[in-house]
């Protein structure tokens, strides 16, 4: 694959499904999320759309800098960390706007703990000084902190990718090694916690990043090496997914996921090696041109992403405020929802931004 701008309609694909499956899988009454990944992986949406946006991330810097230069696509990235903030802030105050709804609604809800309205009814604005500089993070806010820091990050980043791979790939899986231990020199809140470890998760970006930088080429995918990790990741999915639906049923703790535990990593690249087979026999272009709105959702993100916690948590509490969670045709209903939120707004969003030039990303 070279390095030349060009849009893949597969990657679109893997990020509008992820944002659906992010959505659903926070609807605690959904009854698509039993089929989504983390019912028979270790691993989760979570590491797909981070792992794809370190690859879109690498895709739209080569590409702004192939026709403005490396200064140009610093600017745009530096320019987008001010967009994912302005995200965050975004989708922290409707988290807190949420959890008032309930306790207004009486609703007995998780969400008016884990939205962490309750602290800011007591103390407001040490609560929103607290958000502004990450050290409280409300519930589903709490991944845009790490993209922030990424991404802020991506004009140091790349151009050492570039010239020294190897010394940027072990030095990123050093820095995962300490994560456990730097995560306790994260800014934080008593009562608050960083729910995606930076110094952890950055290794998934990472690995995106690489791969779009430095892809596995077909020739080696149908060699005898491939064929053997083929058949070694459907070994690993197949058993990881035996243990997940009939011997370990319960959640996984959720330090695991906070600190990106390598299990997780293992998990998430047998599925991946099995994705990047599918992609390269012709299935996932197939099924994305006939699923083009999944396509559109991961096209536009961020819009999504915002508009996906909005949409979870509104569904969530109005099936508690119904009482209507026991009753599988209104959970399916609930799920039918928030897909179909997901695409009027990536719809939206798309022709909102039709006048404005765009920048193709592989």
């Amino acid at each position: 694959m070279s390095q030349t701008p060009k849009r893949s309609i597969e990657i679109d694909f893997f990020r509008g499904f992820a944002l659906i499956a992010i959505a659903l899988d926070h609807i605690p009454s959904s009854v698509l999320s039993h089929g989504m990944l983390h019912t028979f992986a270790y691993c989760d949406s979570a590491e797909v759309f981070v792992f794809m946006s370190g690859y879109v991330s690498a895709a739209s810097w080569l590409a702004i800098a192939a026709r403005k230069g490396a200064h140009a696509a610093n600017l745009r990235f530096w320019r987008r960390g001010r967009e994912i903030y302005a995200a965050y802030l975004c989708t922290a105050v409707l988290m807190l706007l949420s959890g008032a709804a309930a306790v207004a609604l009486r609703v007995d809800s998780p969400l008016v703990a884990d939205s962490g309205f309750l602290r800011f009814a007591a103390h407001p604005f040490a609560m929103l000084g607290n958000i502004a500089v990450f050290r409280d993070q409300p519930y589903l806010a709490g991944v845009l902190p790490l993209y922030v820091i990424l991404v802020l990050a991506l004009p140091v980043v790349m151009p050492l990718a570039r010239r020294m791979p190897d010394a940027v790939l072990l030095g990123s899986f050093g820095i995962w090694l300490g994560g456990c231990w730097l995560v306790d020199y994260l800014p934080a809140a008593p009562g608050s916690i960083w729910p995606f470890n930076p110094f952890a998760w950055q290794a998934m970006f990472m690995l995106g990043l690489l791969c779009r930088l430095y892809p596995v080429s077909e020739a080696f995918q149908v060699s005898r090496l491939g064929r053997t990790l083929t058949v070694l990741a459907f070994g690993l999915v197949a058993s990881f997914a035996i243990v997940r639906l009939f011997i370990e049923v319960d959640p996984q703790p959720g330090y695991m996921k906070q600190n990106l535990a390598s299990l997780r990593i293992v998990s998430f690249a047998a599925v991946a090696w099995l994705a990047a087979q599918a992609v390269r026999l012709g299935w996932i272009g197939w099924l994305a041109q006939r699923l083009p709105g999944v396509v559109t959702v991961g096209q536009q993100g961020l819009v999504c992403f915002v508009g996906g916690a909005l949409a979870s948590i509104t569904i969530d509490t109005l099936m508690r405020a119904t009482h209507a969670s026991g009753f599988l045709p209104a959970r399916l209903a609930g799920d039918l929802l928030a897909i179909t939120a997901l695409l009027v707004l990536a719809g939206g969003a798309r022709r909102w931004k039709g006048a404005r030039p765009r920048v193709a990303l592989t």
